[in-house]
């Protein structure tokens, strides 16, 4: 199995398997693998002749020092996990070194606005991190599809604005959230919670299909207000928000319209963790 940490060798390593024919796979994670970020990779290696992984917990997207600090960092167990789908896979786990060259920090990056609802209002300054990494990476990698999954939604439109915008040749494909039996989101964060918060946090899921349910005959602010009174009645969670958005434009639904897609994105603390989901409500 091929693992590279410097940019130079796995540049290298590439040129010489690229042909005009060559269609290259590309997934970008920050380690501590699961099942969904397995999904990424299954569906790399059916539409394309080579696929590479980065295993790369990017600093820049952390406007939370603390929760940098704790992200779980697997790599040994994660390269185990990519060799039962095939050693064939490229693995590159870079240092911050061979990323930012001494020069830790984001770009400014501009997404039409679609940077400064949810996860931007909460987290300044993350997708400035986002775009950053992400176009490095795509410098490097030169994919011809890169697998992101809906879990984290607004990253996923985040990532096709910035292709967009800087006419990048590499297709976005966006793949359905992966989940554990309990509904729970697959995330990297779930391993830091307790066995007993892991098994409440399937409120998260369940609360979400309500809310689907309700959607269909009720108002956004009326699911909302049914979300928040859902996560006060169970006090060892902190909503920090829940809102319902137009799927395209991720702005706030303030009247539903026939024409436009809807998703309900929620962010919750359980354990001192961070939770992320979301659900297509038409």
């Amino acid at each position: 199995m091929n693992i590279f940490s410097k940019k130079s060798d796995l540049k290298a390593h590439l040129d010489n398997l690229r042909t005009a024919k060559t269609k290259i796979g590309f997934v970008p994670t920050m380690g501590a693998l699961h099942q969904g970020h397995l999904s990424l990779m299954k569906e790399s290696m059916k539409n394309n002749s080579i696929t590479v992984v980065s295993i790369f917990v990017n600093p820049t997207q952390f406007n939370n020092p603390e929760d940098l600090k704790k992200y779980p960092r697997t790599l040994e167990r994660d390269v185990e996990n990519i060799k039962t789908l095939s050693k064939d896979i490229i693995v590159y786990a870079p240092t911050v070194e061979d990323i930012y060259e001494g020069n830790t920090k984001s770009v400014a990056f501009e997404y039409d606005g679609l940077e400064f609802q949810m996860e931007g209002a909460h987290r300044p300054g993350h997708f400035d991190g986002v775009g950053t990494i992400v176009k490095k990476l795509f410098e490097i990698v030169q994919p011809t599809n890169s697998y992101f999954g809906e879990k984290d939604f607004q990253q996923l439109q985040i990532v096709k604005k910035m292709v967009e915008k800087h006419q990048l040749p590499v297709k976005i494909q966006g793949c359905p959230i992966h989940r554990e039996n309990n509904g729970l989101a697959m995330s990297s964060r779930n391993e830091r919670l307790s066995t007993e918060a892991r098994n409440e946090a399937a409120l998260i899921f369940k609360t979400l299909k309500n809310a689907k349910k309700k959607f269909e005959n009720q108002s956004a602010n009326e699911v909302i207000a049914f979300v928040t009174k859902e996560f006060e009645k169970h006090p060892n969670f902190q909503l920090e928000y829940f809102e319902i958005a137009d799927e395209a434009t991720l702005l706030p639904c303030k009247r539903k319209s026939k024409t436009k897609k809807y998703r309900g994105f929620i962010a919750v603390f359980i354990d001192n963790v961070r939770l992320i989901d979301n659900i297509s409500l038409n």
